[in-house]
C-alpha cells in the first residue's frame, strides 16, 4: 500500500487519513525524510542557534560518516554502520546535543578509473591512452556528477539523518587543498620521503595497490583461475622443485618454488649457517641454466633448514624475504618483470612473453636440460586484486612513503593511556600488535584520477652547455611549481633562472586523504570556526576491517598535522556473514542487498541483477543455485525500520555477524505488532481523552504498577544500551517490552477493563496505555525513525506532554524521569505469568482451544497468594480460564481436574476438564504422537552417533532431541491424568 495523496517534496505528509488495517513499509517511510531535511533537523545549527543566547555551553555530539566509494552502492556493511551510527546521532540529537554527523565519499582513485575506462571503451571504444590525462580526468568528473550519487540515495532511504548541506567529495578543492598542504607538510618535515622498495602492483592495471586492497586466496593445492590477459585457465597451488649445478662440480642444489618464472630473476642460492650439510659450499656459486650467470651461494638465518631440501632461490627484485636477504649480503637485483606483467632483463627466448605463459616455458626448458624434479600440490595463499581480480606481483618501483614508526608509537600510546578508546576492548591488542610491527605507508599510486603527488622533480641548467638535466635525487615539495623553484633553490643556495621543475605523474593513495577526514572537512588547515567548533570529533564508528588501513592512519596524521586525536572513542562493528556464517560473495549467490529486503525482490529479480554481474558463466550457475537455496520465495519486503531494528539487534561487538532475512523479516512482523497496538490504543481513546498526570498517579491496581515498572526498566536499559554503544541490549529491551509485556499482558487485561470496568477505571487504563504508547515511540525513533514519526504524529493532543514538531527533535526518555520501579508487583506478575504459562502448556497438552475451564490455584507460599490476589484478573484473562479461585489448603488432586504444578515457585493449579474433553478420543491421540516423537527420537540418536556429522548438524540434532524429550515428558504426565480421570 502507498501513500497517494498529493504532496510537494519537502511538505509534511497528512495524518489525516484514516490508518491502513495492515502495517506497509512503502505508506509509512514515504516523504518524511524530506520533511525532516527541509525542516533542518539533521542540522547542528538548530540547536545551536536555540542555545547561543544561553549562558550554558552547548553540548556536541560528532561524527563524521566513514566516506564510501564514490563508485559505490549500499551494502549490508555499510547498513549496519548507518544503522548504528544514526541511532546513537538520533539519540545525541533527542537528548538536546548539537549533533553533527558528517557525510563525504570518497573518489576511490583505483575502482572509479576502472570503472570509467570500462565504461569509456564499451561506449566509445577507446582506453584512457587515446583521450590523454586531461580528457580522462574530465570523463572520471563526468561519470561522477551523473552515477556517483547513487549511494547517498540509498542511505536517504535507510534514514540516515546526516547533515547534507556539508556533505564533502575528497577531490572539492577544500579537501584537496588539505591533501597538499599535509603531504608538504609532512615532506618538509622528512616524514616523507622516496624510496626504490617492493609494492603490491597491479598488472592489469598498471598500478601498485594498498593492502586492502590485496584479496588472499587460499588453495589447498591445484587449481585452475582466471587471470585478466589469457585466454586460459592458470593453475595455481602448485610447488615445483628444480636443481642449480653447483659451478665447477657433479654437485645439484634442489630448490622449490610456487612461481616459476621469477627464478629468471634469481642472483643467489641461500642455506642456513648453521646447516652442516652445505658447510663445504661455503664460498662456492651454483651456475643459472639459462643466463650462465654465477649465483653466490649466501648462508642467511631467515632459512629454515628444516623446510624441503634447506636451500631456497633468492629473487631480491620480486620477494620482501628475498629483498631483505639480498640487503644483507649486497646481491644483484634483477626486475625481470615489467609493469604490464610481461618478461623483461631476460635471455632472448623468455623477452617480452607473458609472465604465466614464461612459467610453462622455464618448466620446459629445464626438463630439457635435466634440472627439472617436478612439482607436488601445495597449500598457499594466493594474493589476488580485488579492483581487477589480477594475480598481484611484487616490484621494486621508486614510491614515496610515509615514515610511520613514530607515529605508530604515539598510536599506541593513545590508546594505552586511554585517551583514545578502542570498542570493544579486545581490539587494543590487535592495535599494539599491528602498529609494533607496521612497515612505512606505500602512498604512491600509478593512477590519473586522484590527488596528483605535490612532489617536483628539479632540473638544473647545466652552466657550460645550457642544457635542463635533471637531478633525480633533488625533489621538492610544495603547493605550486612556482613556489617548488623557490623552495629549490632557497633550500640548495641555487638560481631559481636556471631551475626548472616537473611535477610526480603519480596520483596519492586514496587512504591519505581519507586519513585527513575528520579534520579536513572542517576546513584545516585554515583555523575556521567549524575546526573549532566540532573537531575533534566524539566518535568513529566502522567495521572493523579496516582498523589499520584507516583508522590508525587517521590517529597517526591527526596528532602529527593537527595535534590533537581525531576523535575520542573508535566502536568497532564485526565483518557480516551469511545465515550459515559463510563470507558473502557474489559467486555463492548469499549477498544480501540491503534495497531488496526494504522493498522486497522476487527471486527473477534477484536471477537479472547477477546476470548483470561480472561474474562468468559458470560462476553465475553456481551464484544462482545459491540463491535458489537462500532465497527460494525471492526476499520479503521489510522496510528501513525493520532492516535498521535487526541489523542494530545483533551482537556486534564479535569477530563475525550471521545475517539472516528471515531475522530481518521478523522485526517486519514486529513492527505489524507496533501497528496494530497503536490502532486499538488510539481507537479506544476517543476525541475527548484527556489523560491523567502521571507525574503524580499512584495506581491502587498492581497490575498497572506493572506495566509502569517495566516501562521504566525499558527506559533504564535503553538509555545504559547507548551510553555503552550496546544497541543490541536496546532492541531487546523494546521487543521483550512492547511484545511481551505490553502486547502479550497489558493490552489483554486493558480490553476487559475496557469493556466492563467503571468509569474511573476505564480512564485510568486509557491514560497508562497512552503515557506508555507515547513513551515507547520516543524510546523506539532512534531505531525505526519513519514508523515512530508517522504513529507519534497521529497521538492525540495532550497538554500534559509536551509536543515537538517532530519526533526526532522531541525529548529521549530519562530513567530519572521514570520512577516507576516496583519490585513487589514485578515479583507478583512473575508468578502469575509463570501460572499463566502452565495452563495454556496444559490446555495445548490436551487439546482444549475454545472451551474455558475452571481452575483452582492451591499453594502455601504467601507470596503466591499475594500475587494471585494482585493480579487475579490478569490470570483470569490470559489463562482463558471460566474461573480462577484460590484454596487456602494443598489438595493433591480435585475429582475432574488435571494438574499443572509450579518449577520456580510452589503452586499447583487444578483445571476442571472433565466434560470439556473426550478422555478416549484424547489419549489415542497422544499414543499416537507420543509414538512419532519415540520415532524421531532414535533417527536423531542414530544421526548423532554417526562420524561423519558436522559438529554443527550435531548440535542440532542433540536441540532438537533435548526438545521433544521435554514434550515427551509432558505427554507422559498428561497421560497419567487422564488416566486417573478415567478412574475417577
Amino acid at each position: 500500500m502507498q501513500y497517494d495523496l498529493p504532496i510537494s517534496p519537502g511538505e509534511k505528509k497528512d495524518v489525516s487519513c484514516p490508518l491502513p488495517e495492515t502495517y506497509s513499509p512503502q505508506f509509512v517511510e514515504a516523504f518524511w525524510y524530506d520533511w525532516w531535511y527541509s525542516q533542518g533537523f539533521f542540522s547542528p545549527d538548530r540547536v545551536c542557534i536555540q542555545k547561543s543566547s544561553c549562558e550554558n555551553e552547548i553540548k556536541k555530539f560528532v561524527m563524521c560518516l566513514p566516506p564510501p566509494n564514490v563508485t559505490g552502492s549500499l551494502h549490508l556493511g555499510h547498513a549496519l554502520g548507518n544503522a548504528i551510527q544514526d541511532a546513537m546521532a538520533r539519540w545525541h540529537r533527542m537528548n538536546g546535543r548539537a549533533v553533527l554527523w558528517n557525510p563525504g565519499c570518497d573518489h576511490a582513485g583505483i575502482a572509479t578509473q576502472v570503472v570509467v575506462e570500462k565504461e569509456l571503451w564499451k561506449e566509445r571504444k577507446l582506453s584512457r591512452h587515446d583521450i590523454g590525462r586531461e580528457g580522462f580526468v574530465a570523463e572520471a568528473w563526468k561519470w561522477k556528477e551523473e552515477k556517483g550519487g547513487r549511494i547517498y540515495e540509498q542511505m536517504k532511504r535507510l534514514g540516515s539523518s546526516l547533515d547534507w548541506s556539508r556533505d564533502c567529495f575528497t577531490l572539492d578543492p577544500k579537501l584537496s587543498r588539505a591533501v597538499v598542504e599535509a603531504f608538504v607538510r609532512l615532506f618538509d618535515a622528512g616524514a616523507i620521503y622516496r624510496s626504490r622498495r617492493l609494492v603490491n602492483w597491479s598488472c592489469a592495471l598498471s598500478s601498485a595497490i594498498s593492502d586492502i586492497e590485496v584479496e588472499n586466496l587460499e588453495l589447498d593445492g591445484k587449481t585452475l583461475i582466471n587471470v585478466p590477459g589469457y585466454e586460459r585457465k592458470i593453475a595455481f597451488g602448485l610447488i615445483s622443485s628444480f636443481s642449480y649445478p653447483v659451478d665447477g662440480s657433479d654437485e645439484k642444489i634442489a630448490v622449490a618454488t610456487t612461481r616459476l618464472e621469477t627464478m629468471l630473476g634469481d642472483t643467489a642460492v641461500a642455506v642456513n649457517p648453521s646447516d652442516e650439510r652445505f658447510f663445504h659450499l661455503r664460498g662456492k656459486y651454483v651456475r643459472h641454466p639459462f643466463n650462465h650467470q654465477r649465483l653466490p651461494i649466501v648462508y642467511d638465518e631467515m632459512v629454515d633448514r628444516t623446510f624441503g631440501t634447506g636451500a631456497v632461490k633468492v629473487t631480491p627484485a620480486h620477494d620482501r624475504n628475498d629483498f631483505e636477504v639480498g640487503q644483507r649480503h649486497n646481491l644483484q637485483i634483477t626486475t625481470v618483470l615489467a609493469e604490464d606483467g610481461t618478461m623483461i632483463n631476460v635471455p632472448h627466448e623468455f623477452k617480452g612473453m607473458k609472465r604465466f605463459d614464461a612459467r610453462e616455458k622455464v618448466r620446459s626448458g629445464l626438463e630439457q636440460l635435466g634440472l627439472y624434479n617436478g612439482s607436488t600440490d601445495h597449500a598457499m595463499s594466493l594474493p589476488i586484486c580485488s579492483r581487477s581480480k589480477d594475480v598481484v606481483e611484487l616490484l621494486l618501483k621508486d614510491q614515496w612513503f610515509v615514515r610511520c614508526e613514530q607515529m605508530a608509537k604515539k598510536a599506541i600510546e593513545a590508546v594505552e593511556s586511554g585517551r583514545l578508546r578502542l570498542i570493544p576492548d579486545h581490539y587494543e591488542k590487535q592495535w599494539s600488535d599491528w602498529l609494533s610491527n607496521t612497515r612505512d605507508w606505500c602512498i604512491s599510486r600509478q593512477l590519473w584520477w586522484g590527488h596528483r603527488i605535490p612532489a617536483y622533480r628539479v632540473k638544473q641548467r647545466d652552466k657550460c652547455s645550457g642544457m635542463i638535466e635533471a637531478d633525480t635525487d633533488l625533489w621538492v615539495a610544495a603547493h605550486s611549481g612556482e613556489e617548488a623553484i623557490r623552495k629549490a633553490a632557497e633550500t640548495h643556495q641555487l638560481q631559481q633562472d636556471q631551475l626548472t621543475v616537473e611535477q610526480d605523474e603519480d596520483v596519492l593513495d586514496t587512504w591519505f586523504s581519507s586519513a585527513l577526514f575528520p579534520f579536513a572537512i572542517f576546513g584545516w588547515p585554515e583555523k575556521t570556526s567549524d575546526l573549532d567548533l566540532f573537531y575533534p570529533t566524539d566518535l568513529l564508528e566502522t567495521a572493523s576491517d579496516i582498523m589499520f588501513f584507516w583508522v590508525a592512519r587517521m590517529v597517526m596524521l591527526g596528532e602529527a598535522l593537527t595535534g590533537q586525536l581525531p576523535f575520542k572513542e573508535v566502536l568497532f562493528h564485526s565483518i557480516l556473514r551469511d545465515a550459515h556464517g559463510r563470507k558473502m560473495s557474489k559467486s555463492l549467490g548469499n549477498i544480501i542487498d540491503p534495497m531488496d529486503v526494504i522493498r522486497g525482490s522476487s527471486l527473477e529479480n534477484l536471477y537479472l541483477k547477477l546476470g548483470k554481474s561480472n561474474l562468468d558463466i559458470s560462476e553465475i550457475k553456481h551464484a544462482k543455485a545459491g540463491l535458489q537455496c537462500g532465497f527460494p520465495l525471492g526476499i520479503p519486503e521489510c522496510g528501513a525500520d525493520a532492516l535498521r531494528f535487526a541489523l542494530c539487534s545483533y551482537n556486534y561487538t564479535g569477530h563475525f555477524v550471521n545475517v539472516d532475512v528471515n531475522h530481518i523479516k521478523s522485526s517486519r512482523h514486529f513492527c505489524n505488532k507496533i501497528w496494530q497496538s497503536f490502532r486499538f490504543i488510539s481507537g479506544h481513546l476517543g476525541d475527548s481523552f484527556v489523560p491523567v498526570d502521571m507525574a503524580t498517579f499512584r495506581s491502587d491496581s498492581a497490575t498497572e504498577r506493572w506495566i509502569l515498572s517495566r516501562l521504566s526498566n525499558a527506559v533504564e536499559i535503553c538509555n545504559k544500551g547507548f551510553a555503552e554503544y550496546r544497541l543490541m541490549d536496546a532492541t531487546k529491551a523494546l521487543h521483550n517490552f512492547w511484545w511481551f509485556e505490553m502486547c502479550d499482558v497489558y493490552l489483554e487485561h486493558s480490553k476487559v477493563v475496557l469493556q466492563s470496568g467503571t468509569l474511573s477505571e476505564k480512564e485510568v487504563v486509557k491514560s497508562i496505555l497512552y503515557f506508555c504508547l507515547e513513551s515507547y515511540l520516543r524510546l523506539m525513533s532512534p531505531f525505526m525513525p519513519f514508523l515512530s514519526e508517522e504513529l507519534y504524529q497521529r497521538l492525540p493532543a495532550n497538554h500534559l506532554v509536551p509536543r515537538f514538531p517532530s519526533i526526532m527533535v522531541s525529548l529521549y526518555p530519562q530513567t530519572s524521569q521514570y520512577n516507576f520501579r516496583d519490585e513487589e508487583s514485578e515479583k507478583g506478575m512473575q508468578i502469575v505469568r509463570e501460572i499463566i504459562a502452565g495452563l495454556l502448556s496444559l490446555r495445548r497438552d490436551i487439546n482444549v482451544h475454545k472451551s474455558k475451564a475452571e481452575v483452582s490455584i492451591c499453594s502455601s507460599d504467601p507470596c503466591v497468594r499475594q500475587a494471585f490476589g494482585d493480579h487475579r484478573l490478569a490470570l483470569l484473562t490470559l489463562s482463558r480460564s471460566e474461573t480462577v479461585n484460590f484454596l487456602e489448603n494443598d489438595r493433591p488432586t480435585i475429582p475432574g481436574c488435571i494438574s499443572v504444578s509450579g518449577k520456580s515457585t510452589d503452586w499447583t493449579a487444578h483445571v476442571r476438564v472433565k466434560g470439556l474433553i473426550d478422555e478416549t478420543k484424547e489419549l489415542s491421540r497422544l499414543f499416537e504422537r507420543q509414538e512419532k516423537l519415540e520415532k524421531d527420537v532414535a533417527k536423531l540418536e542414530e544421526k548423532s552417533n554417526d562420524p561423519r556429522v558436522s559438529e554443527e548438524e550435531l548440535i542440532i540434532a542433540r536441540d532438537k532431541i533435548k526438545n521433544i524429550s521435554a514434550e515427551l515428558h509432558r505427554i507422559s504426565d498428561v497421560v497419567k491424568a487422564l488416566k486417573s480421570l478415567n478412574e475417577h
